[in-house]
């Protein structure tokens, strides 16, 4: 029987199996439930196998309390297995596209409310998948091949072929809509110099792009910096090699625009916008955000398996649904200048701290840690400023 992760415990293919034994934490609670004969892990997978004359409907509970008490006990569930032998060659591809995705990709994504994520390597294929505003999201593909790939490729040349395993129709909060059909165009020429490739980059004049958003152009800079404003940039391909489109938001107001190969540009309809997010995800962000507020001292901060099943969430993949909704708490407290809330949540293995996205998202909404500040340092100020009262910030106040 399969015990599905809510992340994977090791870096390997999800096809090679690592028998566990008695010399690492997780094996060593496993193989001492009565009934059970075999433990071997895939990936984000713990597979079982009982004696024969165990029954899997006592076995089952057993065995799912066994794998969440190690979880919860142990920053390394595996011990040293595979410490001493060399990482096959795709282990190391993984690696490497990993720490590139976390490095030069989510932290612009994240500003989306996307995520990508390298689920497999093998033979050299690496299987990527996008979540959150990516998924269903109507300039992906672009984001995919022209964004992703290109850096990719060009940072590990081993990349045999890179494909994209998302459910992009499962997709509940795409950043931008599918449009089921074409809208008529406009044709408002766009004067000389407004906007203008720079550094292989799209940049309009925000004098000229700030009253088209209902905004100042301070107002404009200060909605880029903090969030409120977003933009995307998409470039052509095939017939359209050379041109791109380039679309930004405010919050009551969307803007757009294409950039011919000559250098000519033209306002266009802006895509349609989906919605942020569903009522369920809303609902969700704001339970998170109830319960972590009346956390008492000593249970500060929570792992994200305890605050998924402090709020009844137990099914596989609800850590990600936590994660997802801390967020958008996040996104909510740039927008007000309100401290992370989601700093009192922190994954288990990385000693004490947030996971990677909770720093990359932070960096994305210009509220990452200072110059030569150091990511505990970061936390540690975030999660000292959400227990401060009113009147700790230098001014009057109650609580």
């Amino acid at each position: 029987m399969g015990f599905v992760l809510d992340a994977p415990l090791s870096e390997g293919p999800a096809m090679d199996l690592i028998p566990l034994d008695a010399q690492t934490p997780l094996g060593r609670e496993l193989l001492s439930v009565a009934g059970v004969d075999r433990v071997e892990l895939a990936s984000a997978t713990v597979w079982v196998s009982k004696t024969e004359a165990a029954d899997w409907a006592m076995l089952k509970p057993a065995v799912a309390l066994a794998i969440r008490q190690v979880l919860e006990e142990t920053d390394s569930p595996l011990g040293a297995v595979g410490s001493d032998a060399a990482p096959s060659e795709d282990t190391a591809l993984l690696r490497a596209v990993k720490e590139l995705l976390d490095r030069q990709v989510n932290p612009s994504v994240a500003a989306h409310g996307g995520h990508i994520s390298v689920e497999q390597v093998e033979n050299g294929r690496v299987h990527l998948r996008m979540s959150g505003g990516c998924q269903g999201c109507a300039a992906s593909s672009a984001t995919l091949r022209q964004g992703v790939e290109r850096m990719l490729r060009a940072a590990l040349p081993e990349i045999a072929e890179i494909v994209d395993v998302t459910d992009h129709e499962a997709g509940q909060t795409p950043f931008y809509a599918r449009d089921p059909g074409a809208s008529a165009m406009l044709d408002r020429t766009i004067p000389p110099g407004v906007v203008e490739w720079s550094d292989g980059q799209v940049v309009v004049d925000p004098d000229y792009l700030a009253p088209r958003l209902g905004l100042t152009p301070q107002a404009l800079r200060a909605g880029l910096q903090s969030g409120e404003v977003v933009g995307v940039t998409e470039t052509g391909i095939g017939e359209k090699e050379g041109s791109a489109r380039i679309v930004l938001r405010s919050a009551t107001r969307a803007w757009a625009a294409e950039l011919g190969p000559d250098g000519t540009a033209r306002e266009v309809p802006p895509p349609r916008e989906a919605t942020a997010a569903s009522q369920q995800e809303r609902a969700l962000a704001a339970r998170v955000r109830a319960h972590l507020e009346a956390l008492p001292e000593e249970a500060k901060p929570i792992t994200y398996g305890a605050l998924a099943r402090a709020l009844g969430l137990w099914a596989p993949g609800s850590v990600r649904k936590i994660t997802r909704a801390l967020e958008m708490t996040m996104q909510e407290d740039a927008q007000h200048g309100r401290p992370f809330i989601a700093a009192r949540a922190i994954s288990r293995g990385t000693g004490g701290l947030p996971g990677r996205g909770f720093f990359d998202l932070a960096r994305a909404l210009s509220r990452g840690p200072d110059a030569n500040e150091s990511d505990q340092a970061f936390h540690a100020r975030e999660l000292h400023r959400t227990t401060r009262r009113p009147a700790d910030a230098g001014g009057v106040g109650t609580v």
